[in-house]
């Protein structure tokens, strides 16, 4: 079985439109989008918790899952930091992962072909 990779992409609302054109351009024809909250670096509401200050707020964020077997994961990489990187705090994260398999449900095609 050919190689699968999953690639999850999470970062500011403001950016999707740019990054879903930018996929597509370097051929990637499938994704699955989701509105998400989350925190990290980026500062908000302080609250105190257990005696100590600490910031909870949750930001609005878009997060993208993608798998490739055939477009390489570090053009993918590459792509999405060079469209999403403002050099701001917010600007995101992006997880890579080995897929084991994928099946689709339809035909019953395994790996790379259920892609």
């Amino acid at each position: 079985m050919d190689a699968i990779t999953k690639i999850d992409i999470i970062t500011r609302q403001s950016k999707f439109e740019e990054l879903k054109d930018a996929l597509n351009e370097i051929g990637i024809t499938g994704m699955t989008v989701y509105q998400v909250l989350g925190c990290g670096n980026q500062k908000g509401k302080t609250e105190l918790y257990r005696g100590s200050s600490r910031t909870m707020d949750l930001l609005p964020k878009v997060k993208v899952e993608i798998c490739v077997s055939e477009v390489p994961v570090d053009l993918v990489v590459e792509t999405a930091t060079k469209i999403l990187r403002t050099g701001k705090i917010g600007d995101g994260k992006i997880f890579v992962y080995p897929v084991q398999n994928v099946v689709k449900i339809r035909t019953g095609e395994t790996g790379v072909k259920a892609l």
